[in-house]
């Protein structure tokens, strides 16, 4: 298994597995924080730069299509969109941050709101920050890191559309991303490539997000 693939048993990998083969359906849309669903149970966050392919991943750890649709203007969709995953666990798209044509204004608005969001909500269990893996770190990736530090959130470094990088370039990309998540109090250490074009690395983190499920019904 790659260094960079967290060493996962094939019992989890099947947990991973039997939960994204369940139901997942959208159910809340929350553009402020007073909108926000009850925190009934553990809520795994994807954040990410706007182009990243967070619902690239979304769609392919879920196994659909079009769970999760990317606005064809980046940056435009300001809500956090909820989904819930066989009533064991919710999966929350938040919003693209880093994108362009954003005026300061509406930075500074998503910043707010998504700091209220993590630094307030008690049943996130962890955030998933997707990278992409093209064109590795940029400032705004950076300045959502010291968030999440300042928010005491766990987050874990996804990087995304690995299978446009050469096995070298694949391993260079890691070690950079490696060396930003040591100097992180928050950070998981490792860190997970994928590619929702060849499902690299979806197996594995399937199994790890299916680490803050609830048990299933009728098992322990």
């Amino acid at each position: 298994m790659p260094h960079h693939i967290p060493a996962l048993s094939e019992e989890e990998l099947e947990e991973g597995r039997r939960l994204f083969a369940g139901p997942c359906n959208f159910f809340f849309g929350a553009q402020t924080i007073e909108q926000l669903p009850p925190p009934e149970r553990a809520e795994v966050a994807f954040a990410g730069r706007s182009n990243v392919g967070k619902s690239s991943i979304i769609n392919a750890l879920t196994g659909r299509r079009a769970l999760a649709r990317a606005s064809s203007e980046p940056g435009r969709t300001k809500q956090l969109n909820f989904f819930d995953l066989g009533g064991r666990l919710s999966l929350v798209d938040m919003p693209g941050y880093g994108f362009a044509k954003a005026s300061k204004a509406v930075k500074e608005d998503w910043q707010r709101t998504m700091f209220a969001y993590l630094r307030g909500r008690p049943n996130l269990a962890r955030v998933i920050l997707l990278i992409d893996g093209r064109v590795g770190l940029k400032a705004s990736d950076k300045e959502v890191c010291a968030l999440l530090d300042k928010a005491a959130v766990v987050f874990q470094i996804v990087l995304t559309k690995c299978d446009a990088l050469s096995p070298t370039a694949l391993t260079e990309r890691v070690k950079e991303v490696e060396a930003l998540a040591k100097s992180h109090a928050a950070a998981f250490p490792h860190i997970v490539a994928t590619s929702s074009t060849t499902a690299l690395g979806i197996a594995e983190l399937r199994g790890i997000i299916a680490q803050f499920a609830e048990p299933a019904i009728g098992r322990p």
